[in-house]
């Protein structure tokens, strides 16, 4: 592949910067609730009205119809400009539920909502972990039961992100009750608005309430809203897996990169006990260096990933590689900012703001487990990339 950007990447990256630098927002985007989820649809709805949402969406859809490499160039434009990207409410809309129905959709359903995502006019959250399925996916037990033109649901999600905020949700259920692990389970659309659905905020150590315990009981679900087909949704799940694990983690990819500049320049200005600037300690001298080296590897990575995304029209398992390594070095240069700041570090009152490393700290064990463990994609690395042999 042609590491070396055109003149059309040079110039596109010109106008997204150009237009970045005079529209990213000033306010302080609020920590969480209703005000931070309006927040992001405003931002969301200004980058619409100005043709510069869905950068590699298909136009038909309301997109630019650019290549991977200029959503990439985007991405690191907004991590330049220190903009909202999508680790915010809009990040399930944009990043795997709208490519999922895009790939895999009905025309109705492509029509009705990949345009009101992209315009921020609806929010989605995930339904696909439970209390005794998380990082096993396949044990789902969430029923759906098929009644005339509709599926009845009964159970209950866990870690459902933003869920109080959310117009809709992918949701994967059980509709064959005989079935077992990867079998019967179907994903459709769910109206969060629709009766029968009671949402429980859990607080974390993060001091917010974004993550959620969600309960049906008798939802009623349109078949209309099925995407791919009945019982055959371990198919469709494995595409919004494929999304979230490769193209979803893209802006945290590039914003990694500089998240290191910003350490090492702490590094430079911070005074240890000993008179010594932290730079000068050797040993967090090698750490920064391999950190920066690794940031560096991964944005190669993810342009060759790009390159095979854009070949092929769906990410594969590379993905997972991906977002362990990037989980990884984030949670590598969390630990070593930590000895840079010393005690102040442990000083945290909610204010992301106020307290950024120590913010950033907490989120990469989050970030080590949203969207499936460290140990998961290690095992989809070993797997389906590498073709070990499994354990017995």
């Amino acid at each position: 592949m042609d590491l070396h950007f055109s003149e059309a990447d040079q110039e596109f990256r010109a106008r997204a910067r150009e237009w970045l630098t005079a529209n990213v927002p000033t306010a302080k985007r609020p920590a969480h609730g209703p005000e931070a989820a309006q927040f992001d649809r405003d931002w969301q709805r200004k980058m619409y009205d100005n043709g510069w949402a869905g950068v590699a969406w298909p136009k038909e859809y309301g997109g630019l119809g650019l290549s991977g490499l200029q959503q990439v160039i985007w991405y690191e434009e907004l991590a330049r400009a220190h903009a909202p990207h999508y680790i915010n409410t809009t990040y399930i809309s944009l990043m795997h539920a709208g490519p999922t129905v895009a790939a895999r959709g009905t025309d109705e359903q492509k029509a009705f909502h990949l345009h009101r995502i992209l315009s921020g006019e609806s929010l989605w959250c995930q339904g696909f972990s439970e209390p005794n399925a998380g990082s096993d996916l396949a044990a789902l037990k969430t029923r759906g039961v098929i009644d005339g033109d509709h599926i009845v649901v009964n159970g209950a999600k866990m870690w459902t992100t933003d869920a109080q905020h959310a117009d809709y949700q992918e949701l994967l259920i059980r509709t064959d009750p005989d079935s077992e692990r990867h079998k019967g389970l179907t994903w459709v659309i769910c109206d969060m608005k629709a009766p029968g659905i009671d949402i429980k905020p859990i607080r974390t150590m993060l001091q917010d309430e974004h993550v959620n315990l969600v309960f049906y009981d008798d939802v009623r679900i349109p078949i209309s809203n099925v995407v791919g087909e009945v019982n055959k949704g371990w198919s469709t799940a494995l595409a919004t897996l494929s999304f979230e694990r490769g193209l979803g983690f893209i802006g945290d990819q590039l914003e990694l990169y500089e998240r290191v500049c910003r350490a090492i320049e702490l590094a430079e200005t911070v005074r240890m006990e000993d008179g010594r600037r932290a730079i000068e300690d050797d040993g967090i001298a090698q750490r920064l260096a391999s950190i920066k080296a690794d940031t560096i590897a991964i944005r190669s990575m993810t342009l060759a990933d790009i390159a095979e995304t854009d070949r092929t029209g769906e990410p594969g398992p590379k993905g997972s590689m991906m977002k362990l390594m990037v989980t990884s070095t984030h949670k590598a240069l969390s630990e070593v900012v930590g000895e840079i700041i010393g005690w102040e570090f442990l000083e945290f009152n909610g204010d992301r703001s106020a307290h950024p490393w120590t913010y950033d700290y907490l989120w990469s064990w989050v970030f080590s487990i949203s969207g499936g463990t460290n140990e998961i994609q290690r095992e989809i690395t070993a797997d389906r990339i590498l073709g070990l042999p499994r354990g017995r």
